[in-house]
């Protein structure tokens, strides 16, 4: 269980934390603040493994509090200013939420909190193989075999570096969610790409061995901002 805690001059904004971290199962979220001050009162006490913390807040700055936290926590900040996404990822952010985000952004940004919290520990969720069912038959892929993952209609084409193709009928959102999300990320509604295995990216479309993969304007924000991370 990951232990949070959320900071923001907000309320609506914090009851939307709330409710996430309910619905995810994973984040127990020991309390919520308006005020900077009393979060950093009550980190000194008690400590935690994560911060939600929005960036412009009226007393202050949010990644300038965090530079100067005594404590190393890992953050992932909230903010309705996408011009702080830069500010944000140079004190290493996990991620950067922009408001109003949905609750699949609010997932991948927690999941790889947990997977980094995993390797840690050395314990994944996700271990080092994807298994899946094709042909009546489980198959177990390494995830350092794959190249990308390619949308047909009601299947999916696992591309590996050692081998033919994998066809499995399976739907983008099912297999993201076996995927470790700090190893792969979606580009367009058609593909899901290996961020290791990405040799260049130039207009909008990304170099994966001798396929040439297009981001997506819907996927364009969030594939930069994670990739940058």
């Amino acid at each position: 269980m990951i232990r949070a805690i959320a900071i923001d001059d907000e309320p609506p904004a914090l009851k939307v934390i709330e409710k996430f971290c309910v619905d995810c199962g994973f984040i127990e979220l020991q309390k919520t603040f308006t005020q900077p001050q009393e979060a950093l009162r009550f980190l000194k006490k008690y400590p935690v493994d994560l911060l939600f913390l929005d960036i412009q807040m009226p007393s202050v700055n949010g990644v300038q509090w965090y530079k100067h936290l005594d404590t190393p926590v890992m953050v992932i900040f909230t903010t309705a200013y996408s011009e702080y996404a830069v500010e944000g990822f140079n004190v290493n952010a996990i991620d950067y939420l922009l408001k109003p985000y949905t609750y699949e952004r609010f997932l991948h940004a927690a999941q790889k909190v947990q997977h980094l919290l995993d390797r840690k520990t050395g314990s994944s969720p996700f271990g080092s193989s994807l298994i899946i069912r094709a042909d009546y038959t489980l198959i177990k892929i390494s995830f350092d075999s794959i190249l990308y993952i390619e949308g047909l209609d009601d299947y999916l084409k696992i591309h590996l570096s050692n081998g033919k193709p994998v066809v499995v009928r399976m739907t983008m959102k099912s297999i993201l969610e076996k995927l470790p999300p700090d190893q792969f990320i979606r580009t367009h509604k058609s593909y899901i790409v290996a961020s290791g295995k990405i040799e260049s990216i130039r207009n909008k479309m990304i170099t994966v061995g001798e396929k040439q993969i297009p981001i997506g304007n819907r996927f364009e924000e969030d594939f930069f901002r994670t990739f940058h991370n």
